[in-house]
């Protein structure tokens, strides 16, 4: 277990990522969900994250369900502010923002102290509980001053009076995260798909940054929302189709992996995980089937072969912490 910035929050390093239980893309029936997330238990993840924006509530309400099975004090749990959700009669679904429901509600973008307070608020209910580990502002991209100063002083007064265990930002750019790391202090900043082997951007500022100052950082898009969990033609990089360039890379590095008796999926779980200042890696999974396979990934071995052939054919910086080495 790692310990979040100076906080007493503790998660393991794969973690569940509930945004597929929130009907990403497709529907998931209510046994489905609640079968990946006893699946996520059994193999042994402990922290679960998940978010209003996900599947417009529905992602906390199953998740809070399924984990109610559990003692509190055995996992760690994540949800985020930012987007509160209001009552809509408009009608059809949610499609357009990704997520097979119905769209009973509409969010709203709110980094008020006013607005965070209310979103947590209605996030408690829906999970069933008292209180949250962690609270990230989420995808503050085009509201950043008001983020920076009414969202996150909210939540450090959430932190200080122990409503919340940690608090931080989750957005999918390194820039922003960089500066609540430099500028606030935060526990931990949420980094989806800014390092993985297929974009190295975070580790410019963001990774030394937080190493810096002891701020903790959880890896999200491991995949780069599929294109390395199984690149092949119309395979998407960050939620669009990927360009025939990227694809090209990611089948290249399939090809290195399948000469070092490894996989591309467990690879790239591996080189998220081995810089010093990443406590987590979120492991979006929909079925119980796709939460063990991707823990058979995580504990896989990839040998030291592979890394030393990335560096050498220039697929990996030199400078990229792979398993077993130190960041130079």
């Amino acid at each position: 277990m790692n310990r979040l910035g100076t906080s007493a929050v503790e998660v393991g390093e794969p973690a569940f990522g509930a945004a597929g239980i929130g009907n990403l893309y497709a529907e998931l029936s209510e046994e489905q969900a609640h079968e990946a997330v006893e699946a996520a238990w059994a193999v042994g993840m402990r922290y679960f994250d998940t978010a209003p924006h996900y599947g417009l509530g529905l992602s906390e309400r199953r998740l809070g369900a399924a984990l109610r099975e559990h003692p509190r004090t055995a996992y760690a749990i994540s949800t985020k502010v930012g987007r509160r959700l209001e009552p809509s009669d408009e009608g059809g679904d949610d499609l357009a923002n990704g997520f097979a429901v119905p769209a009973t509600h509409r969010r709203v973008w709110d980094f008020s102290a006013d607005g965070v307070r209310r979103s947590l608020d209605a996030s408690l209910e829906r999970l069933g509980l008292d209180r949250v580990d962690v609270v990230y502002l989420h995808d503050p991209d085009d509201h950043a001053e008001q983020a920076f100063h009414e969202g996150y002083p909210a939540l450090e007064k959430l932190r200080s009076e122990g409503v919340v265990g940690a608090i931080g930002a989750g957005m999918n750019q390194a820039e922003m995260l960089t500066r609540f790391v430099r500028d606030t202090d935060v526990d931990v900043v949420l980094c989806a798909g800014r390092y993985t082997l297929l974009d190295q951007g975070a580790l410019a500022e963001l990774l030394p940054a937080a190493q810096e100052r002891g701020t903790s950082v959880v890896i999200g898009g491991a995949f780069n929302s599929g294109l390395l969990a199984d690149p092949k033609p119309g395979a998407t990089y960050n939620y669009a189709t990927a360009s025939g360039e990227l694809l090209d890379r990611a089948l290249h590095l399939k090809a290195v992996a399948d000469r070092h008796g490894t996989t591309l999926r467990a690879a790239a779980l591996a080189f998220c995980v081995a810089h010093p200042v990443v406590a987590s890696v979120l492991v979006g999974a929909r079925t119980a089937k796709e939460v063990r396979d991707s823990a058979e990934q995580f504990a896989a071995h990839v040998p030291a072969s592979f890394w030393q052939e990335l560096r050498d054919t220039g697929l990996l910086p030199a400078d990229a912490p792979v398993p077993a080495e130190e960041p130079s």
